[in-house]
């Protein structure tokens, strides 16, 4: 059985003027759009979607005959099967409905997954703890004069196009804190996606709930000591290119990616949650926190 598809555009609808998400161009989630209140403990209706992979279509096929089916829409929970580079896509498609999100990993990487079991899924949602993340907002303009917004839930990234390094001036709540960094790339990270490719680039780990975002340079020639830096959830990040035309710069909001970029503007989300729901015994909290003693 196929996976459900989604057709809108992972940066949503734009919003009426004058509401706040009409400058950044997501989607907000309409007051009138229900959350759960059914409790996990009474058979909650669930939307499985799942990767193309083959692995995750049998098990789509495996709980949907044991379950049932339900659209996102009218479903209480969102059961996600893959990887998590899927979790992130059902996140972008299906975040503004405020369903919680239960993920099985039938992937690769799994950080944002749970064991994939299909004998007692409703005992383990049940059970589940939530773990609310907040995505980053990020608006993005090019050399066209073209503006484009979207949200990330793991990072935001500057990287360079050719060849040649990337000169970046860095500004925090509008004050310039590093006037040109010269490197392969710049991210903004938040704590959910602070053990991923903030991490791989020697980035800082966020506990979760900690209300703060990494700021990370990738390869970074000039200044060669700066290690980057850890600021406040509400800090609003300006990364203005220089030399935009000898040296390009794209950016990727997850896996959002716009090239030729100007400025970038991110700052976390205040009006945007999503729930994600994991197994009490290894919950994300608790990954996060085992990631840094990893040796």
């Amino acid at each position: 059985m196929p996976a459900i598809a989604a057709t809108a555009a992972m940066t949503g609808p734009a919003s009426p003027p004058g509401q706040r998400g009409a400058r950044w161009g997501y989607a907000r989630v309409p007051d009138a759009v229900p959350r759960m209140e059914t409790p996990m403990s009474v058979s909650p209706r669930i939307a499985f979607l799942a990767s193309t992979a083959p692995n995750a279509q049998e098990a789509l096929a495996t709980m949907v005959a044991r379950h049932g089916q339900h659209a996102p829409e009218e479903a209480d929970v969102i059961c996600s099967l893959g990887g998590d580079g899927f979790m992130l896509q059902t996140l972008h498609r299906h975040g503004g409905l405020g369903k919680p999100v239960y993920g099985m990993k039938l992937g690769t990487v799994g950080f944002l997954m749970n064991h994939f079991h299909p004998d007692d899924l409703l005992e383990r949602l049940a059970q589940a703890e939530p773990a609310k993340l907040r995505p980053l907002e990020m608006l993005a303009q090019t050399e066209s004069g073209s503006s484009v917004g979207s949200l990330a839930y793991n990072e935001v990234s500057l990287l360079r196009q050719t060849r040649q390094a990337a000169h970046i001036r860095i500004h925090l709540n509008g004050q310039a804190r590093l006037d040109e960094l010269i490197c392969d790339g710049v991210m903004v990270a938040t704590p959910a996606g602070s053990t991923a490719y903030n991490f791989s680039a020697h980035g800082p780990i966020l506990p979760l709930g900690s209300h703060t975002i990494a700021l990370t340079p990738i390869a970074a020639f000039r200044p060669r000591r700066w290690r980057g830096a850890i600021l406040k959830a509400d800090t609003e990040v300006r990364f203005e290119v220089l030399d935009p035309y000898k040296r390009p710069v794209s950016v990727t909001a997850d896996s959002h990616e716009t090239r030729d970029v100007v400025e970038v503007v991110i700052r976390e989300s205040t009006d945007r949650t999503v729930t994600l729901l994991f197994d009490p015994e290894h919950n994300l909290e608790e990954r996060i926190l085992s990631e840094q003693f990893v040796v």
